[in-house]
């Protein structure tokens, strides 16, 4: 068994005067105490970072006295942080190491704003890329898809940007914790309409988050396992593939649910990859918490919410925390595992024992993603 036994990270922030290390250490620091141990206890690292350039681990560790110890940079675009977490666990089940420590890290406001640079060694991601076909146009389709095929207008949309704006307002390590409208959401500047600036996760956001994995549980607070750790690369697309399909995330949720030996139904809460409005409403069905055009009825029901019957987002999501690429995926880990032990403060929802994070990475031409990650956390 493998448990999750300390968490941390830090505010999701433009911190531009902060570098990479410094924000890593930070929240290294706080989960090695958080798991009530030292950092002697660390038997290997594994480092999540998409733009931190090469031996970023090394360099965050190398003023912690961390010495001699491995040392792993994963790369896998937004999906970094959830396939260090992957690979960490296999280490564990095949006994390499008792202990591990996961650190993802991003800042994206080194690269001044905009769309996140897309794969460039590829003729054919830079024809789309070149033509427009950048991750915002490329979701609004999607929504616009979304929207003719269930006979619903713009305001759905909105109701995500709504309920994840409030999530965030409560939360003190998210960007944006102003809550909003579905008028004000709609009146942000248009992105690629459908989409609206509110609809959007911030692209300038600093951040880095945490956990300790082990096999033995001596943190002193109710154990939090790791039930399940899914990744999977994307197919190749074909003309006739429904783009509203998310094909790649609903294969990781069925590996994810087999492994645990769960349904759907016996999920409690989420943290899902929420980097544009549409994604949410996509995921849910793609995740099988909706049926197949059941999705609009969800959100308006409020079972999505933070007193709803299976609450997602409760950290605000993407579209409130922030999309620091290599830490998203770690830090909806640790987002769960508050949960789950009962640690969220004024976000904290009702007694949740089963969570789920959901986590897509990637734009290449021809693919649905690159790659998609579900974990699954229990108590």
């Amino acid at each position: 068994m493998i448990f999750i036994e300390g968490v941390a990270m830090t505010r999701f922030d433009k911190q531009p005067n902060t570098l990479a290390p410094e924000l890593a250490q930070g929240a290294i620091l706080n989960a090695v105490k958080d798991a009530n141990l030292t950092l002697n206890d660390i038997e290997a690292i594994y480092c999540a970072n998409v733009f931190g350039g090469m031996i970023l681990g090394q360099l965050i560790v190398r003023d912690l006295q961390l010495q001699g110890i491995p040392i792993y940079n994963i790369e896998n675009a937004c999906a970094s942080g959830a396939t260090a977490v992957h690979l960490a666990k296999h280490a564990l089940l095949a006994e390499q190491y008792k202990t591990i420590l996961v650190i993802g890290i991003e800042q994206l406001t080194q690269l001044g704003g905009g769309t996140i640079p897309l794969q460039l060694n590829d003729h054919k991601t830079r024809i789309y890329s070149n033509s427009g076909l950048v991750l915002p146009s490329i979701y609004a389709m999607r929504a616009t898809r979304y929207l003719y095929e269930r006979d619903e207008d713009p305001s759905l949309l909105a109701q995500v940007a709504v309920k994840n704006r409030f999530n965030g307002s409560l939360n003190p390590y998210a960007q944006q914790r102003t809550p909003t409208t579905i008028e004000e959401v709609l009146s942000s500047r248009m992105i690629a309409d459908p989409l609206t600036l509110m609809q959007c996760c911030p692209s300038q956001v600093d951040g880095a988050a945490a956990l300790i994995l082990s096999t033995e549980h001596n943190n002193g607070r109710k154990p939090v396992k790791l039930l399940a750790s899914i990744v999977q690369s994307g197919m190749q697309e074909k003309y006739f593939d429904d783009i509203l399909d998310a094909e790649i995330t609903a294969r990781a949720a069925r590996q994810a649910y087999e492994h645990a030996g769960i349904g759907p139904n016996d999920i409690d809460v989420i943290e899902l990859h929420d980097a544009f409005t549409i994604a949410e409403l996509i995921y849910y069905e793609a995740l099988g918490i909706a049926k197949p055009g059941e999705g609009p009825e969800l959100l308006r029901s409020g079972k999505t919410g933070l007193s709803g019957k299976i609450p997602v987002n409760p950290s605000g999501g993407l579209l409130a925390k922030g999309h620091p690429l290599g830490a998203t995926g770690v830090a909806q880990m640790v987002e769960l595992t508050w949960q789950l032990e009962g640690r969220a403060m004024e976000r904290q929802v009702n007694k949740p024992k089963i969570a789920l994070a959901q986590c897509t990475g990637g734009g290449i031409a021809g693919v649905d993603h690159a790659a998609s990650s579900v974990h699954i956390l229990g108590i």
